[in-house]
């Protein structure tokens, strides 16, 4: 469902998507709002699941996180008790920092973030692989990130 908003809240969203530790005055004056009337908005955007949550980005180089990959992964069968097995037991590794079910050749696609090769053999063979249902798995390592953006760009509206 699409939630009506106009240029403030749009504003808003781009602010806070770029600086979200940003003071609510200070929000307020980009905005062109008082405290209280921010508030307001901030709580209609929040209600609304337009926000749906307040996060620190963290440098995971410097937490000793080292290799970022790709898994693709393909199941044997897609009935509903594998598909939701699976999704539970990703769900549950911390390792993945996210997961798309796809169309084409692949099901998922896992967006993994591990310390080194070692942890990257481990997840593999003692975590991912032995999970019933396996079919197929295909690894691709990041070499570098051109881009790893959050920001959803609020001036964009899809037609319906």
């Amino acid at each position: 469902m699409k939630t009506q908003f106009d240029e403030i809240d749009r504003t808003i969203l781009y602010y806070l998507q770029r600086r979200a530790r940003m003071t609510n005055t200070e929000l307020a004056q980009h905005v062109g709002l008082s405290p209280a009337g921010l508030q307001r908005r901030l709580r209609k955007l929040e209600s609304s699941g337009i926000i749906t949550d307040y996060v620190a980005r963290v440098n995971p180089e410097a937490l000793g996180f080292g290799m970022l990959c790709f898994v693709q992964v393909t199941l044997q069968r897609h009935e509903p008790t594998a598909v939701t097995n699976f999704r539970r037991f990703v769900n549950d590794l911390p390792e993945v920092l996210a997961c798309h079910h796809l169309t084409g050749e692949y099901d998922y696609l896992l967006k993994v973030l591990l310390r080194n090769r070692e942890h990257l053999e481990e997840f593999l063979m003692q975590k991912l692989t032995p999970l019933a249902g396996m079919d197929k798995l295909r690894t691709s390592l990041v070499l570098s990130e051109i881009k790893d953006g959050t920001a959803i760009p609020v001036d964009w509206e899809p037609q319906d």
